[in-house]
């Protein structure tokens, strides 16, 4: 068999899996053993039913502080005709949960009675009366809990298979259990291999990057119910890789061999994997993902299974959820974990490969009764794109994407509850939002970006798709913003206009400013490379502007049509070497240590549709606007002028 596998489709990929794992007698519970019960059994997983040695409660109790009585000798009391009861006669003091005399059937509350005492002491106990007088009836059995209310010896507490929650185990113990039998924890190794890998906390120059898959895999097992065993990084030699795989098959039940499994020169998971033992599949048809390692290596008497993770953050994650968690649920004789689903709307169109399962990552929003899911970055690389996803929509295979308000089926990461309490916000980036993020938590709110650019922002509220947008569009011909983009492109829908900061824009530089660019005029002549924003983003619209006051033409500026979409990604471009400059806020140029020659300054404002600026939902927001400490947060950010902050600019529609 050939090393290097071709990508073959996931039912297929999942189907060899179960096989593999069912000829080496694992397709089922590794094993069992007995716990004591206490919170340590918490997440465990019973391999084995729980049956109620006890009745719950296994006597008849007081279900509250009152006199145990025959609901018999009650009949007929009322406020006119009461009824006089002498104690130890059929009568008698019972605390809550005490057990009720043979003789009993009822318990009258303390408070329905009118107490006799002998004499005037006035240090009389309540709860010893010579008699009691009552004005009411009561049924037989009123306010006692009877033999097995709860629970009755023989029955079944617990079936095999369910993850115990704390009150489960409260149920086990109150049926007269004190031990457990659960399915033992898989163990399963993780073994980070790369010359280019650096432990967290170590410092990292350029080509160094920072391991972290270990630690994300690894808390992904431990939230599955497995057993983690994290090795130490290993460095692409292929005797030394497997050595390591070697030592792990011995202890673990699993391996996770992490790298870049893609057919590189320094990347020897498919080799070792083949030497060690059988190589069954090297690359499935899914996205991100694609060159996952599956395979069996010998480890004494046994056969231990291998997966090869991808090395991308985004591709390591989505592996554990789509192959070593069904694994690991097979294990211990659960189901799989089926997330919740949610029917959506896509706010955007989706392209996908037409040979792959694509998971594309989505943030979610509930926008006048509609639930609309717009996609995020998509680079296998963003490990943020999973932090900031609301769930994630699976574009099947043979389908090259999905339209623009089509219907799809979101897997969720937050729960509907988190959903009804977003803010979804779209169209212009500015990291002061991502402030405003930051204190809404505190008010139970979230707040999401869509990231559109300005335009993008203001056709997405047209089309009734976010609850506010983000937008700093300058008139050319007046110099004002935003309000004539507004008339032109929500002339049916109401809005508010609300300053949300003044801030300054100008040339993104390299440190020192090694090329000594001073303005917008120094881009002339195409030897200095520019980084554009993209189509539609207020910052292009501001550049396009200023750059035909100078008389440079657009083609003659080099790097005019390469586009990011955000202020840190022009940042990012810059500080990379990519390009030289680009047109930005100074808060971006901090982020990544860049310098910053200010040239503009203008009002970003947040356009808000009157049907959400009158909504609970909005209200936390603009009460933020109005905030002290948010004013002075934001303005403790460089290039910022909060003055105007939460002036309303205009109502229009």
């Amino acid at each position: 068999m050939s090393v290097y596998l071709h990508d073959i489709p996931l039912d297929e990929a999942r189907a060899r899996i179960e096989s593999a794992l069912a000829e080496a007698g694992l397709g089922g519970i590794l094993g069992e053993e007995e716990i004591p019960l206490d919170e340590a059994a918490l997440g465990r997983v019973l391999a084995r039913p729980v049956w109620a040695r006890l009745s719950s409660p296994h006597y008849n109790a007081a279900a509250m502080d009152g006199f145990a009585v025959r609901s018999a000798d009650t009949d007929g009391a009322s406020p006119v005709a009461p009824v006089r009861m002498e104690l130890g006669k059929r009568c008698a003091y019972v605390d809550t949960g005490d057990p009720l005399p043979d003789w009993a059937d009822a318990v009258v509350p303390i408070e329905e009675t009118e107490p006799e005492h002998p004499g005037e002491d006035g240090r009389r106990d309540p709860r010893r009366p010579e008699a009691i007088t009552i004005r009411l009836a009561f049924p037989p059995w009123k306010n006692v809990r009877p033999m097995g209310e709860d629970m009755v010896a023989t029955e079944l507490v617990l079936p095999d298979g369910h993850v115990l929650r704390p009150f489960d185990l409260g149920a086990c113990a109150g049926s007269g259990q004190d031990r457990l039998t659960v399915a033992r924890r898989p163990v399963v190794a993780i073994l980070p291999t790369g010359s280019e890998l650096r432990p967290v906390g170590v410092p990292v120059g350029a080509g160094d990057i920072i391991e972290y898959n270990s630690i994300v895999l690894a808390a992904q097992i431990a939230e599955w119910g497995g057993a983690p065993l994290r090795f130490p990084i290993t460095a692409d030699e292929r005797p030394a890789i497997e050595a390591a795989v070697a030592a792990a098959a011995a202890e673990a039940d699993l391996v996770l061999l992490l790298s870049g499994s893609s057919a590189g020169a320094e990347d020897f998971s498919a080799e070792v994997v083949a030497a060690l033992g059988r190589l069954l599949l090297h690359g499935v048809a899914v996205r991100p993902g694609h060159p996952v390692i599956f395979g069996m290596v010998r480890a004494a008497e046994r056969e231990v299974p291998i997966i090869g993770v991808p090395g991308y953050p985004v591709s390591a994650a989505l592996t554990g959820e789509i192959f070593i968690e069904p694994i690991l649920a097979r294990w211990l004789g659960r189901r799989p974990y089926e997330p919740p689903e949610v029917e959506v709307e896509l706010s955007r169109k989706i392209t996908s490969p037409l040979g792959d399962d694509d998971y594309v990552r989505v943030v979610i929003g509930r926008v006048g009764g509609r639930t609309l899911a717009a996609p995020i970055s998509r680079g296998a690389g963003v490990i943020s794109s999973l932090v900031r996803a609301d769930g994630i929509i699976v574009v099947p295979r043979g389908t090259q994407g999905l339209s623009a308000g089509e219907p799809a089926r979101a897997r969720l990461y937050r729960t509907l509850e988190e959903l009804d309490r977003t803010i979804l916000a779209t169209g212009s980036h500015d990291v002061a939002l991502d402030l405003a993020a930051q204190h809404l938590a505190g008010a139970g709110r979230r707040l999401v970006s869509a990231n559109a650019g300005s335009l993008g922002g203001l056709l997405a509220l047209r089309r009734g798709e976010a609850h506010l947008a983000g937008s700093h569009l300058i008139d050319p011909e007046t110099g004002e913003y935003n309000l004539s983009y507004v008339r032109t492109y929500l002339p049916e829908t109401p809005v508010v206009v609300v300053t949300f900061v003044g801030r300054d824009q100008g040339l993104l530089v390299a440190p020192g400013n090694p090329k000594g660019l001073a303005g917008l005029d120094d881009l002339a002549g195409g030897v200095i490379v520019f980084v554009n924003r993209q189509r539609g983003a207020g910052t292009r619209v501001l550049f396009d502007h200023e750059l035909g006051k100078t008389g440079i033409a657009a083609e003659d500026v080099a790097g005019y049509e390469r586009e990011e979409y955000t202020h840190l990604a022009v940042a990012a471009a810059v500080a990379s070497g990519r390009a030289d400059c680009g047109l930005g806020i100074p808060a971006a140029a901090r982020a990544v240590g860049l310098d910053f020659i200010p040239l503009f300054q203008e009002r970003y404002d947040l356009v808000i549709p009157k049907a959400h600026y009158n909504s609970d939902l909005i209200a936390p927001l603009l009460a933020l606007l109005q905030a002290p400490d948010f004013r002075t947060a934001v303005s403790g950010l460089p290039g910022y002028d909060t003055r105007s902050m939460g002036t309303v600019v205009a109502e229009m529609g």
